[in-house]
């Protein structure tokens, strides 16, 4: 239990319910828009644009977190107004409307992430950062499992999506109130630079931050997975076999963290994203359950190694005078990347074929997995800072 503090409960808990919210919604959306008529194009642009939008917002909350010495006021403020976008997806009658309110609801989570992660490293020991941030994204995905269990129930029962919606953003609302008691480390201000800069953050730091670039280019949405599977199987089972991949998150997310601790987060990384070239290799011409199975397997795996280790390792090469700005600039070009990677995969699945969308991942992942098998990133040095302090 060593570095499981109270905030770490705390945060993780209000993660389980945000991502009870969330997933129960995430699955349904590329279902929904498609029923409505959006194109692949159009659903990838959604996707890549639900997570760039945010970018602005991950580097704005780091720097004014950083900026002001407070955490707990960003990250309440980021969880609530995904939530009021909850709200407003629930009155959806196409679409658009959804193309409008998912990527405000992804703003939310842009405000909060950064001051969130800092008060994980902050108040907990940078030994245990990777079992830490193991913990709260485990969470995540206990969160993530029950939210597609329910969405699944509620398609099965007859629900709409509006109603569904609806139900998810009262779980949202809930969530908030474990922040409430939260106790953030006193932090002085800083005087900090709203740049979206590399080059004053420490060497390692800007060579891994531009290989989760690369990778990020790769990965693109979670939707064309299930539109791959609906494809074949109802919603119902593209569904499930979304939460498959979820549930390996869940089971394999600290272990990932605690196997980084001990071997290196570079190493666990860089397995996450060789499962995630395999991935897309299964699915350019999977057409029968048992690989569709296999590729949402793996998938998770693939998550469960690379996302929250790359948090972690983050955490560990910043700086401790601008660790939630570094934070921010991680977030902000990773998710500037996803609008990309999505509008790609949507142009390949809709004017090529779906397969090529897959080839594409798979390749722009394995040349990112090279390039950071290349790299001599010391992660047990020091920054500056620190050497300085000793």
């Amino acid at each position: 239990m060593y570095g499981i503090t109270a905030n770490v409960i705390l945060l993780s808990l209000t993660s389980l319910l945000t991502d009870i919210s969330s997933e129960i919604i995430t699955p349904l959306i590329p279902l929904f828009i498609a029923s409505l008529g959006a194109s692949g194009l159009i659903i990838g642009i959604l996707g890549g644009l639900s997570d760039s939008v945010a970018s602005i917002f991950h580097l704005f909350s780091g720097y004014w977190s950083d900026k002001t010495g407070k955490r707990k006021q960003f990250i309440i403020m980021g969880y609530s107004a995904s939530a009021v976008a909850k709200l407003f997806m629930s009155l959806a009658t196409s679409w658009i409307h959804i193309f409008i309110f998912r990527p405000i609801e992804r703003i939310g989570k842009g405000i909060r992430d950064a001051p969130r992660d800092a008060v994980l490293a902050e108040t907990t020991p940078k030994s245990v950062h990777g079992k830490i941030f193991g913990i709260n994204r485990a969470f995540d995905r206990t969160g993530a499992i029950i939210g597609s269990l329910l969405a699944i129930a509620f398609l099965i029962v007859g629900f709409s999506y509006n109603k569904i919606f609806f139900i998810a953003s009262l779980i949202a609302f809930i969530s908030i109130i474990p922040l409430l008691f939260v106790k953030e480390k006193k932090i002085r201000p800083k005087k900090v630079s709203l740049k979206v800069s590399l080059k004053k953050l420490p060497t390692n730091l800007r060579l891994f931050i531009l290989v989760s670039t690369i990778f990020a280019l790769a990965s693109f949405s979670y939707m064309f997975f299930i539109l791959k599977a609906a494809q074949h199987f109802s919603a119902v089972i593209a569904i499930a076999l979304y939460l498959l991949s979820n549930l390996l998150f869940e089971i394999f997310a600290t272990p990932a963290g605690i196997l980084a601790d001990k071997i290196g987060k570079k190493k666990v990384i860089l397995y996450g994203y060789i499962l995630f070239v395999i991935t897309c290799i299964i699915f350019i011409s999977a057409d029968s359950s048992v690989w569709m199975i296999v590729g949402f397997a793996i998938y998770g795996l693939s998550q469960a190694l690379a996302v929250s280790n790359e948090r972690a390792f983050v955490a560990d090469l910043s700086s401790k005078k601008e660790l939630a700005t570094s934070i921010g600039t991680f977030y902000t070009l990773i998710s500037i990347a996803a609008l990309p990677a999505g509008i790609i995969a949507g142009a390949l699945w809709q004017y090529v074929s779906p397969s090529t969308t897959f080839v594409y991942g798979a390749v722009l992942a394995l040349f990112a997995a090279i390039v950071l098998a290349s790299l001599n990133i010391d992660e047990k040095a020091e920054t500056e800072e620190e050497l300085e302090e000793s």
